[in-house]
């Protein structure tokens, strides 16, 4: 229920309650006509009985007022409401087109449609990367825990091709045991990979790698193995807490805007 339903009933609860309270007073102040009339006078009583029955239609017919005022106003606070939320709506498309993501996807789209592809979305729970990767190879020959392990596995095996380009927050150089701790993490869910990791899937697999992004070209890693590539596509501006990978998929018609 909106918003405006619930101030609508509560409302109309207020008022109703006033109503019963105001018939309660009427039922009284009858009481107290009837009281007045003196026994066996008809000409007191007949007035009585007017005097009730006027008081009886202006209380309903108040009420009735009352009950079609307030509808009216909950109508024009609804359609208020609407308009608000359809020009709220409508900045909100505005901005979007107008946004560093809409840019970006337009341009990932436009380049896996030449392709015959779309994007084919992931989850973005910190895992996005080795998702995408999961999903690209074939008949999902390997899960996303399993992939972190060899990842991390190959790597430590080759320190000399992936320390050299790591570094602290502070910008030094990886030592033995950050690099250690390093490939400790990557065995951890949720934790981000990027091109390293990516370099190493491509040797533990000996499968190319395309990374399709906007603004650059497409990243290749692996070219010294022969195959189709596994593709992904890189977003800068997809997430507001950072960068995400996608997998791709066959382009349909009927899903051109996934």
């Amino acid at each position: 229920m909106s918003d405006i339903e619930n101030e609508s009933l509560t409302a109309k609860e207020a008022l109703l309650q006033k109503q019963r309270k105001e018939k309660k007073s009427l039922q009284a102040e009858i009481q107290t006509i009837k009281k007045a009339v003196p026994k066996g006078d008809k000409k007191r009583d007949k007035l009585a009985k007017q005097k009730i029955s006027e008081l009886e239609n202006a209380l309903t017919s108040k009420h009735k007022h009352e009950l079609e005022a307030l509808d009216q106003q909950q109508k024009v606070k609804k359609a208020l409401k609407a308009k608000e939320l359809s020009e709220r709506l409508a900045q909100a498309e505005f901005d979007y087109k107008n946004s560093s993501r809409h840019k970006e996807e337009e341009e990932i789209k436009k380049i896996l449609k030449e392709q015959g592809l779309m994007v084919k979305p992931v989850t973005p729970d910190g895992n996005c990367m080795y998702h995408a990767i999961c999903d690209q190879l074939t008949n999902n020959i390997i899960n996303m825990a399993d992939l972190r392990k060899r990842t991390a596995s190959y790597m430590r095996d080759h320190v000399g091709d992936f320390m050299p380009f790591l570094s602290t927050d502070a910008g030094d150089a990886f030592t033995s045991d950050d690099f250690k701790t390093y490939c400790s993490d990557i065995e951890k869910s949720g934790i981000w990979g990027g091109q390293l990791e990516l370099q190493a899937i491509s040797h533990v697999f000996k499968t190319p790698i395309h990374v399709i992004q906007a603004g650059s070209a497409t990243v290749k890693l692996g070219e010294e193995y022969e195959g189709s590539p596994v593709l992904l596509t890189y977003h800068r501006h997809e997430l507001g807490l950072g960068e995400h990978y996608n997998s791709v998929t066959t382009f349909l018609e009927d899903k051109e805007d996934l």
